[in-house]
């Protein structure tokens, strides 16, 4: 669900840095420099990328800029394509007859396991040129004001590939802001240990 949508689960990030002004000036251009790329006329299993908030087809930004008042606002897009299990089993054990077929026609009685996996892979990767991407789009909004970020997304893996591209594409780092870290910037420095020796209580 996108961040205009009526409910929405978000990840609240803090960043770490302070945020250069000069930094701020070359988001546009650091999107564009680690924009999604289309794999659909290739047989990539994946891609990731920046996008444009307004079109997840643009990603130049020729729609819309990312500047929202004092919030930046991009997208991450990640299409991936899957063979179904049923599918990939199919037809590498159809791949695989043909292989006996031919190795008798040779006089050979057996295919060896390099062989086997040899086929596999030429199997999969036929099957992945034959595959659509299905893109799955995930909105941002950094907040530049206070330093904050929101990704609409809970899910660890979607989490984790967007902190490793915003890291790559700004050169900050990013801190989830759980319970624990909130806590942990009300305390002041000598009490943050006992947010460590806290424990569970059961309330039932």
């Amino acid at each position: 669900m996108g961040i205009l949508s009526s409910s929405v689960s978000l990840t609240r990030y803090r960043i770490v840095e302070k945020v250069p002004d000069e930094l701020l000036k070359e988001v546009p251009q650091r999107l564009k420099n680690n924009a999604f790329r289309e794999i659909d006329q290739t047989s990539d299993e994946r891609s990731f990328g920046w996008v444009c908030f307004d079109d997840l087809l643009d990603s130049n930004w020729h729609s819309a800029s990312p500047h929202k008042g004092h919030y930046l606002a991009f997208a991450l897009r990640l299409d991936t394509r899957r063979i179904p299990p049923a599918v990939m089993k199919k037809y590498f054990r159809l791949a695989l007859e043909d292989a006996r077929r031919e190795q008798e026609s040779r006089g050979k009685k057996f295919i060896t396991r390099d062989q086997k996996t040899e086929i596999k892979d030429r199997v999969k990767q036929t099957l992945m040129g034959k595959t659509l991407p299905v893109p799955a789009v995930f909105d941002v909004v950094w907040d530049v004001s206070r330093h904050l970020v929101y990704l609409c997304s809970v899910s660890p893996k979607v989490r984790q590939l967007f902190e490793d591209q915003f890291s790559q594409s700004f050169e900050l780092n990013l801190e989830p802001q759980t319970p624990y870290f909130l806590a942990g910037c009300l305390l002041e420095e000598q009490k943050k240990k006992l947010l460590d020796e806290v424990e569970a209580s059961v309330m039932a």
